[in-house]
Protein backbone atom coordinates (compact mmCIF):
# COMPACT_ATOMS: atom_id res chain seq x y z
CA UNK A 1 0.00 0.00 0.00
CA UNK A 2 1.60 3.43 -0.69
CA UNK A 3 0.56 6.99 0.44
CA UNK A 4 1.16 10.52 -0.63
CA UNK A 5 3.06 12.54 2.23
CA UNK A 6 1.65 16.47 2.37
CA UNK A 7 5.39 16.84 1.67
CA UNK A 8 4.91 15.11 -1.91
CA UNK A 9 6.71 12.05 -1.30
CA UNK A 10 5.96 8.27 -1.55
CA UNK A 11 5.05 6.33 1.89
CA UNK A 12 5.07 2.44 1.45
CA UNK A 13 3.12 0.43 4.16
CA UNK A 14 3.77 -3.36 4.02
CA UNK A 15 3.39 -6.59 6.39
CA UNK A 16 6.14 -8.87 7.29
CA UNK A 17 5.70 -12.26 6.60
CA UNK A 18 7.69 -13.56 8.98
CA UNK A 19 4.62 -14.49 10.49
CA UNK A 20 4.53 -17.67 7.88
CA UNK A 21 7.39 -19.98 8.92
CA UNK A 22 9.07 -20.64 5.55
CA UNK A 23 13.04 -21.77 5.25
CA UNK A 24 13.04 -22.53 2.04
CA UNK A 25 12.54 -20.82 -1.85
CA UNK A 26 9.73 -22.92 -2.21
CA UNK A 27 7.99 -21.96 0.94
CA UNK A 28 8.30 -18.38 0.24
CA UNK A 29 6.40 -19.37 -2.90
CA UNK A 30 3.35 -20.80 -1.02
CA UNK A 31 3.52 -17.78 1.20
CA UNK A 32 2.71 -15.67 -1.52
CA UNK A 33 -0.12 -17.96 -3.04
CA UNK A 34 -1.83 -18.74 0.90
CA UNK A 35 -1.08 -15.68 2.52
CA UNK A 36 -0.11 -12.53 1.03
CA UNK A 37 -2.67 -12.79 -1.49
CA UNK A 38 -5.44 -13.40 0.24
CA UNK A 39 -4.81 -10.58 2.39
CA UNK A 40 -4.69 -8.29 -0.54
CA UNK A 41 -8.07 -9.65 -1.80
CA UNK A 42 -9.34 -8.92 1.53
CA UNK A 43 -8.60 -5.41 1.49
CA UNK A 44 -9.39 -4.96 -1.92
CA UNK A 45 -6.39 -3.34 -3.25
CA UNK A 46 -4.52 -3.92 -6.64
CA UNK A 47 -1.30 -3.83 -5.10
CA UNK A 48 0.26 -4.97 -1.93
CA UNK A 49 3.36 -4.07 -0.20
CA UNK A 50 5.21 -7.24 2.22
CA UNK A 51 8.08 -6.74 4.32
CA UNK A 52 9.65 -10.11 2.73
CA UNK A 53 11.74 -12.44 5.07
CA UNK A 54 14.37 -14.57 3.44
CA UNK A 55 15.58 -17.07 5.90
CA UNK A 56 19.50 -17.66 5.10
CA UNK A 57 18.51 -20.93 2.62
CA UNK A 58 16.25 -19.22 0.65
CA UNK A 59 18.16 -16.40 0.52
CA UNK A 60 21.17 -18.25 -0.74
CA UNK A 61 19.10 -20.14 -3.28
CA UNK A 62 18.14 -17.22 -4.24
CA UNK A 63 21.70 -15.60 -4.61
CA UNK A 64 23.17 -18.40 -6.54
CA UNK A 65 20.29 -18.64 -9.06
CA UNK A 66 19.73 -15.11 -10.47
CA UNK A 67 17.07 -16.73 -12.77
CA UNK A 68 15.29 -17.67 -9.24
CA UNK A 69 15.55 -14.07 -8.81
CA UNK A 70 13.54 -12.88 -11.64
CA UNK A 71 10.78 -16.00 -11.09
CA UNK A 72 10.40 -14.46 -7.58
CA UNK A 73 10.00 -10.88 -8.82
CA UNK A 74 7.35 -12.24 -11.85
CA UNK A 75 5.59 -14.06 -8.87
CA UNK A 76 5.26 -10.86 -6.37
CA UNK A 77 4.28 -9.26 -10.01
CA UNK A 78 1.95 -11.78 -10.74
CA UNK A 79 -0.19 -11.67 -6.98
CA UNK A 80 -0.59 -7.73 -7.42
CA UNK A 81 2.44 -7.81 -4.47
CA UNK A 82 5.96 -5.43 -4.15
CA UNK A 83 8.43 -5.52 -1.91
CA UNK A 84 10.41 -2.63 -0.78
CA UNK A 85 11.77 -3.73 2.56
CA UNK A 86 13.16 -7.04 3.83
CA UNK A 87 13.04 -8.40 7.66
CA UNK A 88 16.60 -9.42 7.66
CA UNK A 89 16.64 -10.01 11.95
CA UNK A 90 16.36 -13.41 11.97
CA UNK A 91 18.78 -15.50 10.64
CA UNK A 92 16.72 -18.63 9.99
CA UNK A 93 14.59 -21.20 12.44
CA UNK A 94 12.26 -18.51 12.83
CA UNK A 95 9.06 -21.04 12.31
CA UNK A 96 10.57 -23.16 15.05
CA UNK A 97 9.02 -24.47 17.79
CA UNK A 98 11.34 -22.73 20.50
CA UNK A 99 13.25 -19.99 19.04
CA UNK A 100 13.73 -17.87 22.09
CA UNK A 101 17.92 -17.00 21.97
CA UNK A 102 18.43 -18.88 18.90
CA UNK A 103 16.79 -15.62 17.06
CA UNK A 104 19.89 -13.45 18.09
CA UNK A 105 22.78 -15.36 16.41
CA UNK A 106 24.67 -15.31 14.41
CA UNK A 107 25.60 -11.48 15.37
CA UNK A 108 27.35 -8.64 14.20
CA UNK A 109 30.57 -9.99 15.22
CA UNK A 110 30.42 -13.56 13.48
CA UNK A 111 31.31 -13.05 9.33
CA UNK A 112 27.71 -15.07 9.04
CA UNK A 113 26.23 -11.75 9.48
CA UNK A 114 27.57 -10.22 7.43
CA UNK A 115 27.53 -12.12 4.70
CA UNK A 116 23.19 -12.88 4.80
CA UNK A 117 23.09 -9.36 5.20
CA UNK A 118 25.08 -8.30 1.81
CA UNK A 119 22.86 -11.08 0.42
CA UNK A 120 19.71 -9.47 0.98
CA UNK A 121 20.87 -6.10 -0.14
CA UNK A 122 21.88 -8.13 -3.56
CA UNK A 123 18.11 -9.29 -3.41
CA UNK A 124 16.50 -6.48 -2.65
CA UNK A 125 18.39 -4.78 -5.38
CA UNK A 126 16.80 -6.98 -7.86
CA UNK A 127 13.26 -6.96 -6.15
CA UNK A 128 12.76 -3.19 -5.68
CA UNK A 129 9.93 -1.98 -8.16
CA UNK A 130 11.44 0.12 -10.58
CA UNK A 131 9.44 3.37 -8.96
CA UNK A 132 10.71 2.56 -5.94
CA UNK A 133 13.36 5.42 -4.43
CA UNK A 134 15.37 2.89 -1.98
CA UNK A 135 15.02 -0.25 -0.01
CA UNK A 136 15.46 -0.84 3.42
CA UNK A 137 16.63 -3.81 5.27
CA UNK A 138 16.05 -4.10 9.04
CA UNK A 139 19.11 -6.23 11.00
CA UNK A 140 19.65 -7.34 14.82
CA UNK A 141 20.63 -4.34 17.00
CA UNK A 142 24.36 -5.64 17.41
CA UNK A 143 24.28 -8.80 19.16
CA UNK A 144 22.21 -10.05 22.42
CA UNK A 145 23.47 -7.77 25.40
CA UNK A 146 25.27 -10.73 28.21
CA UNK A 147 27.71 -11.80 26.16
CA UNK A 148 28.71 -8.61 23.94
CA UNK A 149 28.60 -6.00 26.53
CA UNK A 150 32.57 -5.00 28.25
CA UNK A 151 34.02 -6.65 25.45
CA UNK A 152 36.00 -4.09 23.49
CA UNK A 153 36.86 -6.91 20.73
CA UNK A 154 33.39 -7.44 20.24
CA UNK A 155 32.07 -4.23 19.85
CA UNK A 156 35.18 -3.62 17.28
CA UNK A 157 34.24 -6.70 15.41
CA UNK A 158 31.07 -5.64 15.04
CA UNK A 159 31.72 -1.86 14.15
CA UNK A 160 33.94 -3.31 11.31
CA UNK A 161 31.01 -5.04 9.79
CA UNK A 162 28.72 -2.35 9.70
CA UNK A 163 31.77 -0.16 8.21
CA UNK A 164 32.32 -2.73 5.60
CA UNK A 165 28.83 -3.22 4.99
CA UNK A 166 28.43 0.31 4.39
CA UNK A 167 31.11 0.23 1.54
CA UNK A 168 29.04 -2.61 -0.14
CA UNK A 169 26.22 -0.95 0.06
CA UNK A 170 27.66 1.86 -2.15
CA UNK A 171 29.37 -0.60 -4.70
CA UNK A 172 25.83 -2.27 -4.85
CA UNK A 173 24.36 1.12 -6.05
CA UNK A 174 27.12 2.14 -8.40
CA UNK A 175 26.51 -1.39 -10.22
CA UNK A 176 22.77 -1.55 -9.93
CA UNK A 177 21.49 2.31 -9.63
CA UNK A 178 19.44 0.91 -6.92
CA UNK A 179 20.11 1.87 -3.33
CA UNK A 180 19.50 -0.30 -0.59
CA UNK A 181 19.87 1.04 3.12
CA UNK A 182 20.39 -0.93 6.70
CA UNK A 183 18.72 -0.24 9.85
CA UNK A 184 19.57 -1.84 13.37
CA UNK A 185 16.36 -2.87 15.38
CA UNK A 186 16.53 -1.86 19.19
CA UNK A 187 15.30 -4.44 21.00
CA UNK A 188 15.05 -4.78 24.49
CA UNK A 189 17.66 -7.24 26.15
CA UNK A 190 19.97 -6.51 23.53
CA UNK A 191 23.20 -4.69 23.33
CA UNK A 192 21.34 -1.75 21.23
CA UNK A 193 18.38 -1.96 23.35
CA UNK A 194 17.02 1.77 22.35
CA UNK A 195 17.55 4.30 20.80
CA UNK A 196 19.64 6.39 22.74
CA UNK A 197 21.64 2.86 22.50
CA UNK A 198 21.92 3.61 18.95
CA UNK A 199 23.26 6.81 18.44
CA UNK A 200 27.32 5.68 19.56
CA UNK A 201 27.49 2.58 17.18
CA UNK A 202 25.89 4.13 14.38
CA UNK A 203 28.46 7.75 14.66
CA UNK A 204 29.69 7.99 11.83
CA UNK A 205 28.93 5.01 9.87
CA UNK A 206 27.41 4.86 6.13
CA UNK A 207 26.40 8.10 5.62
CA UNK A 208 22.92 7.63 5.71
CA UNK A 209 23.23 4.19 4.55
CA UNK A 210 23.27 2.80 8.00
CA UNK A 211 20.93 3.58 10.40
CA UNK A 212 17.79 2.64 12.63
CA UNK A 213 14.68 0.57 12.08
CA UNK A 214 12.63 2.23 14.82
CA UNK A 215 9.94 -0.96 16.53
CA UNK A 216 7.25 0.90 18.00
CA UNK A 217 7.00 -2.49 20.02
CA UNK A 218 10.46 -2.40 21.73
CA UNK A 219 10.48 1.65 21.73
CA UNK A 220 7.50 0.75 24.57
CA UNK A 221 8.59 -1.66 26.04
CA UNK A 222 11.29 -0.22 27.22
CA UNK A 223 9.58 2.92 28.43
CA UNK A 224 10.85 5.25 25.75
CA UNK A 225 9.11 8.08 24.94
CA UNK A 226 8.45 8.85 21.65
CA UNK A 227 9.02 12.54 20.62
CA UNK A 228 12.54 12.25 23.03
CA UNK A 229 13.62 9.64 21.28
CA UNK A 230 12.83 10.98 17.63
CA UNK A 231 14.46 14.24 18.84
CA UNK A 232 17.51 12.49 19.91
CA UNK A 233 18.32 10.69 16.61
CA UNK A 234 17.15 13.83 14.84
CA UNK A 235 19.71 15.75 16.49
CA UNK A 236 22.60 13.34 16.63
CA UNK A 237 22.07 12.25 12.52
CA UNK A 238 20.93 8.86 12.91
CA UNK A 239 18.39 8.25 10.24
CA UNK A 240 15.19 6.22 10.26
CA UNK A 241 15.28 4.63 7.74
CA UNK A 242 11.87 2.37 8.25
CA UNK A 243 9.71 1.92 11.23
CA UNK A 244 8.02 -1.42 12.35
CA UNK A 245 4.12 -0.62 13.62
CA UNK A 246 3.49 -3.07 16.38
CA UNK A 247 2.39 -2.98 20.24
CA UNK A 248 3.50 -4.13 23.13
CA UNK A 249 1.65 -5.71 26.49
CA UNK A 250 0.68 -3.67 28.97
CA UNK A 251 -0.47 -4.43 32.43
CA UNK A 252 -1.34 -1.58 34.40
CA UNK A 253 -1.67 -2.95 37.64
CA UNK A 254 0.98 -6.00 37.91
CA UNK A 255 0.55 -6.47 41.70
CA UNK A 256 -2.69 -7.65 41.64
CA UNK A 257 -3.44 -11.70 41.37
CA UNK A 258 -5.64 -11.29 38.53
CA UNK A 259 -3.49 -9.32 36.39
CA UNK A 260 -0.83 -11.98 36.87
CA UNK A 261 -3.34 -14.74 36.24
CA UNK A 262 -3.84 -12.98 32.84
CA UNK A 263 -0.26 -12.23 32.09
CA UNK A 264 0.49 -15.91 32.56
CA UNK A 265 -1.39 -16.96 29.28
CA UNK A 266 1.20 -14.86 27.40
CA UNK A 267 4.02 -16.68 28.89
CA UNK A 268 4.72 -19.35 26.08
CA UNK A 269 7.58 -21.30 24.71
CA UNK A 270 7.96 -20.33 21.64
CA UNK A 271 9.77 -16.77 21.42
CA UNK A 272 11.18 -14.64 24.42
CA UNK A 273 9.04 -12.21 25.63
CA UNK A 274 11.53 -9.53 27.44
CA UNK A 275 9.30 -7.83 30.47
CA UNK A 276 10.65 -4.37 32.39
CA UNK A 277 8.67 -1.79 34.72
CA UNK A 278 9.80 1.77 34.63
CA UNK A 279 9.83 3.07 38.74
CA UNK A 280 9.23 5.62 40.16
CA UNK A 281 12.95 6.69 40.76
CA UNK A 282 13.02 6.57 37.31
CA UNK A 283 14.93 3.07 37.11
CA UNK A 284 14.03 1.02 34.59
CA UNK A 285 13.84 -2.80 35.64
CA UNK A 286 13.36 -5.98 33.68
CA UNK A 287 13.84 -9.83 32.77
CA UNK A 288 14.34 -12.01 29.54
CA UNK A 289 11.38 -13.67 29.69
CA UNK A 290 7.67 -13.02 30.63
CA UNK A 291 7.90 -16.35 33.08
CA UNK A 292 10.44 -15.06 34.75
CA UNK A 293 8.92 -11.54 35.92
CA UNK A 294 5.95 -13.65 37.06
CA UNK A 295 8.28 -15.04 39.54
CA UNK A 296 7.69 -13.59 42.69
CA UNK A 297 9.95 -11.34 43.61
CA UNK A 298 11.39 -11.33 40.01
CA UNK A 299 9.88 -7.81 39.25
CA UNK A 300 9.15 -4.64 41.22
CA UNK A 301 5.39 -4.68 40.30
CA UNK A 302 4.55 -1.25 42.46
CA UNK A 303 4.65 0.69 38.20
CA UNK A 304 3.23 -0.56 35.26
CA UNK A 305 4.95 -3.55 33.32
CA UNK A 306 5.08 -4.05 29.65
CA UNK A 307 5.81 -7.53 27.59
CA UNK A 308 7.71 -7.66 24.06
CA UNK A 309 4.84 -9.42 22.64
CA UNK A 310 3.43 -8.28 19.46
CA UNK A 311 0.12 -7.99 20.02
CA UNK A 312 -2.80 -7.97 17.29
CA UNK A 313 -2.92 -4.01 16.27
CA UNK A 314 -6.68 -4.13 15.75
CA UNK A 315 -7.51 -6.21 18.73
CA UNK A 316 -7.18 -5.26 22.30
CA UNK A 317 -6.90 -7.82 25.28
CA UNK A 318 -9.62 -8.23 27.21
CA UNK A 319 -9.43 -6.10 30.34
CA UNK A 320 -7.27 -6.06 32.83
CA UNK A 321 -4.34 -5.99 30.14
CA UNK A 322 -3.71 -3.51 27.41
CA UNK A 323 -1.42 -2.56 24.60
CA UNK A 324 0.86 0.05 23.99
CA UNK A 325 -0.99 1.43 21.01
CA UNK A 326 -1.32 5.00 22.18
CA UNK A 327 2.71 4.46 21.58
CA UNK A 328 2.55 3.54 18.47
CA UNK A 329 0.37 6.30 17.57
CA UNK A 330 2.39 8.73 19.25
CA UNK A 331 5.42 8.03 17.46
CA UNK A 332 3.74 7.94 13.83
CA UNK A 333 2.55 10.89 14.29
CA UNK A 334 6.20 11.68 14.93
CA UNK A 335 7.28 10.27 11.64
CA UNK A 336 5.01 10.75 9.45
CA UNK A 337 2.34 13.36 10.82
CA UNK A 338 4.55 16.64 10.09
CA UNK A 339 5.76 18.96 7.42
CA UNK A 340 8.53 16.47 6.42
CA UNK A 341 8.04 12.65 6.52
CA UNK A 342 11.17 10.90 8.73
CA UNK A 343 10.98 7.77 7.23
CA UNK A 344 9.24 6.27 4.05
CA UNK A 345 8.63 2.62 5.10
CA UNK A 346 6.60 1.32 7.23
CA UNK A 347 5.44 -2.24 8.20
CA UNK A 348 3.52 -4.17 10.18
CA UNK A 349 5.23 -6.70 12.51
CA UNK A 350 2.91 -8.88 14.14
CA UNK A 351 4.77 -12.37 14.14
CA UNK A 352 3.07 -13.90 17.21
CA UNK A 353 -0.51 -14.76 16.10
CA UNK A 354 -0.16 -18.30 16.92
CA UNK A 355 1.45 -17.40 19.78
CA UNK A 356 -1.56 -16.30 21.50
CA UNK A 357 -3.44 -17.65 24.26
CA UNK A 358 -5.14 -20.67 22.12
CA UNK A 359 -8.66 -18.87 22.44
CA UNK A 360 -7.36 -15.32 20.50
CA UNK A 361 -5.39 -17.72 17.50
CA UNK A 362 -6.91 -17.62 14.42
CA UNK A 363 -8.79 -20.08 13.25
CA UNK A 364 -6.90 -21.38 9.99
CA UNK A 365 -5.10 -19.67 7.13
CA UNK A 366 -8.20 -17.19 6.18
CA UNK A 367 -8.60 -16.20 10.28
CA UNK A 368 -5.07 -15.03 9.97
CA UNK A 369 -5.32 -13.22 6.72
CA UNK A 370 -8.25 -11.58 7.96
CA UNK A 371 -6.57 -10.67 11.36
CA UNK A 372 -3.28 -8.88 9.01
CA UNK A 373 -5.97 -7.48 7.20
CA UNK A 374 -7.61 -5.31 9.95
CA UNK A 375 -4.24 -4.67 11.00
CA UNK A 376 -3.29 -2.77 7.84
CA UNK A 377 -6.66 -1.31 7.39
CA UNK A 378 -5.88 0.02 11.11
CA UNK A 379 -2.39 1.51 10.12
CA UNK A 380 -4.05 2.65 6.69
CA UNK A 381 -6.91 4.67 8.69
CA UNK A 382 -3.82 5.79 10.93
CA UNK A 383 -2.15 7.70 7.96
CA UNK A 384 -5.26 8.56 6.67
CA UNK A 385 -5.79 10.65 9.81
CA UNK A 386 -2.45 12.62 9.81
CA UNK A 387 -3.01 13.66 6.09
CA UNK A 388 -1.57 10.67 3.96
CA UNK A 389 -3.61 10.10 0.69
CA UNK A 390 -3.35 6.49 0.05
CA UNK A 391 -2.49 5.98 -3.75
CA UNK A 392 -4.43 3.20 -5.38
Amino acid sequence: MRFRHPDGSTVHLAYCTNVHPAETLDGVLAQLRDHCEPVRRRLGRDRLGIGLWLARDAARALTADRSALRALRAELERRGLEVVTLNGFPYEGFGAGQVKYRVYRPDWTEPARLAYTEDLAVLLAGLLPEDAAYGTISTLPLAWQTPFDGDPAAAGAARDALVRLSARLDALEEATGRSVRVGLEPEPGCTVETTADAIAPLAGIGGGRIGLCLDTCHLATSFEEPKTALDALAEAGVPVLKSQLSAALHAEHPHLPEVRAALADYAEPRFLHQTRTRTPDGLLHGTDDLGEALAQGALPDTAPWRAHFHMPLHAAPEPPLATTLPVLRETLAGLVGQGTAVTHHLEVETYTWQALPPALRPAGPAGLADGIAAELALARDLLTELGLTELM
